[in-house]
């Protein structure tokens, strides 16, 4: 008699970002982040749809589950609050009391929490739900190593904090993890990233995005740069050999307060106010964005050599919100340390999930890990809800909205790229959805890479969103070395490398004494929709095997216009998730002048 398929649900909540995944016998079958369900940005709360849309695309109920696994330990995370809170008072008393109540309830009532949440979708027989709790950080380990195609590997997993470790170095082999190496709260890169993010005027968790868009307009000569640089090393952090850090916690309130520093303080250190939401953005703030952009890379390339010599590895796995730092990836990469390099695409605590499901499957059940060097174990990232034309028809019925049928999905490609050879800005929603922080391609918002416009308009009237912020290629796969100076696949938009020389233009001699805004404008290349302020962009490799679909309409373009690179960029607006149902794509493409959508084989023109 066959044995009956083993199935592991993770789940991650509580603090942002809350997911599900479920895995049979090991290969993911579904992943989901619950904000796509609740249009709720970064949504903490327990991930009811998300497991729903789980268990119903495995077409499994609960009782079919081996185990559920939950993405920390809520008794140790708990631990280091009290504990936290203990070394710092009386500082922080006031915040201590107010969060009590809730930790409490999260911490220590975790299984009931589960129990509950579970029982919102089916009834089940509690005697069978077998819970299992893999610490944070070995959580994110997983999540990169289990998917990776090495079967050993050095693993480096950098975030804000998980129950104690802010950063971790492992070595993974076979079905095994083993931590070498931990860096514990309160010294955190992820959180002095935050804290930047804070103090420059952005929303932590979600703006770090933002620091590092706007840390390339610093100016790399200047001698404030050189100032901030060495205050932040004198003052706020020291930097070990190994990479590790010790923050200087005068500076910093994360630790008992409500906000991330001292607002005065760091003022009075930089001479510079902090810089209120939606402000102004003037040339000490970026060359400030710069400084700590370096002092992460440096802290990144450090804990990599230490990672390195460790292991004796050639290889290297990454996850945990800072692995979503695609610029220190992209220095980490040239730098040569390790010979291959592997970031999970849904690199921060969404990530958790798969990597708790992952750790009960291999490292709890003892299953074997096999890796296939030449298949994608998160198949192209392509793991969320999908509508067919049914869906699509009824939201056009429903909105008396006209659209063409194409038949023929070559040639609906090949009318989409002479929209976007005109200038038009399409909204592309395809197949399953994308897992992780990423559009891929299944749902994005596409324009022509070298019109110099498309970025301002992408940017103000498309995305509603500040206008500094650089916009991703997608490049066929084949082609990506004709435009950008990188020689390895980069599928999950986690590398940045530098635009080809032959393609940039000259900037001007003044350029760094220029507004944000001339800086801005300025063509910089042949491709300026993707060309960032310092000749630089975040790469998408485009493949066939992974989403024939969209590589087909880059062809199409690729045959009309001679380019095989276009821009990508996700489909939502500022402050909203990324579309998840037609009607979501539907409601952002008539909030915006988006000129095209096209759903399925549909296409809908205003």
């Amino acid at each position: 008699m066959a044995k009956p398929p083993s199935y592991v649900l993770g789940i991650s909540a509580f603090y942002h970002d809350a997911a599900a995944t479920l895995l049979k016998d090991g290969e993911i079958v579904a992943a989901a982040q619950e904000e796509w369900f609740t249009r709720k940005k970064h949504d903490a709360s327990f991930p009811v749809n998300a497991i729903r849309f789980c268990l119903d695309e495995g077409g499994v109920n609960i009782d079919e589950l081996e185990h559920v696994a939950f993405y920390d330990k809520p008794f140790l995370k708990f631990e280091r609050l009290i504990e936290t809170y203990y070394n710092f008072a009386p500082r922080g008393a006031t915040s201590f009391l107010a969060s009590m109540p809730v930790w409490l309830r999260e911490k220590l009532t975790m299984r009931k929490i589960i129990r509950d949440g579970l029982k919102e979708i089916s009834k089940y027989d509690r005697k069978k739900l077998n819970i299992l709790y893999p610490e944070h950080h070995l959580s994110h380990a997983a999540s990169a190593f289990f998917t990776s195609p090495f079967s050993e590997s050095a693993i480096l997993t950098l975030d804000g904090v998980g129950e104690w470790a802010t950063a971790s170095i492992c070595h993974g082999k076979g079905n095994s993890i083993r931590i070498l190496k931990e860096l514990r709260f309160p010294h955190s890169p992820g959180l002095l990233y935050s804290a930047f993010t804070y103090f420059l005027g952005f929303r932590v968790n979600s703006g770090e995005y933002k620091l590092m868009g706007l840390a390339p307009y610093g100016d790399p000569d200047s001698e404030e740069l050189s100032r901030f640089k060495n205050l932040i090393k004198q003052e706020l952090l020291d930097i070990k050999s190994d990479g590790s850090i010790w923050l200087n916690q005068s500076y910093f309130r994360y630790a008992t307060g409500l906000r991330m520093v001292f607002d005065r303080k760091w003022e009075k250190l930089f001479g510079l106010k902090k810089r209120e939401a939606e402000s102004d953005i003037n040339q000490s703030h970026m060359n400030l964005a710069l400084a700590v952009q370096q002092v992460t890379e440096e802290i990144v390339l450090r804990m990599a050599v230490t990672a390195r010599d460790l292991t004796g590895s050639e290889n290297m796995c990454m996850a945990g919100g800072v692995a979503l730092n695609c610029v220190a990836n992209g220095k980490l990469l040239k730098a040569g340390t390790f010979r291959h390099i592997y970031i999970q695409p849904a690199a921060g605590d969404a990530g958790g999930a798969l990597g708790a499901a992952l750790v009960a499957h291999h490292i709890t059940n003892g299953n074997a890990w096999n890796p296939d060097e030449g298949s994608d174990r998160m198949k192209g990232a392509y793991l969320g809800p999908r509508s067919g034309n049914e869906e699509i028809e009824k939201t056009a019925r429903k909105n008396k909205a006209a659209f063409r049928r194409y038949e023929d999905f070559v040639e609906l490609c090949r009318t989409v790229a002479r929209h976007l050879d005109e200038g038009k800005v399409v909204g592309w929603f395809q197949g399953r959805m994308e897992w992780g922080p990423r559009a891929l391609g299944n749902r994005s918002i596409l324009g022509d890479a070298r019109n110099p416009d498309m970025q301002k308009k992408m940017n103000l009237k498309i995305k509603n969103r500040e206008s500094f912020r650089p916009f991703a290629p997608s490049v066929l796969s084949e082609h990506c070395s004709e435009y950008f100076e990188l020689d390895v696949h980069s599928p999950y938009m986690l590398l940045v490398a530098e635009v080809k020389e032959h393609l940039r233009k000259p900037l001007p001699d003044n350029y760094h004494s220029l507004s944000l805004n001339d800086k801005l404008y300025f063509q910089r290349s042949n491709i300026p929709a993707v060309t960032h302020i310092d000749y630089s962009a975040r790469i998408q490799t485009v493949h066939r095997e992974t989403n024939p679909e969209y590589y087909q309409l880059i062809e199409a373009f690729r045959e009309l216009t001679g380019e095989s690179v276009i821009v990508n960029t996700s489909f939502n607006v500022r402050g909203e998730p990324v579309v998840c149902t037609p009607d979501d794509a539907w409601r952002c493409y008539l909030s915006t002048e988006m000129d095209v959508l096209v759903m399925g084989d549909c296409l809908f023109e205003k």
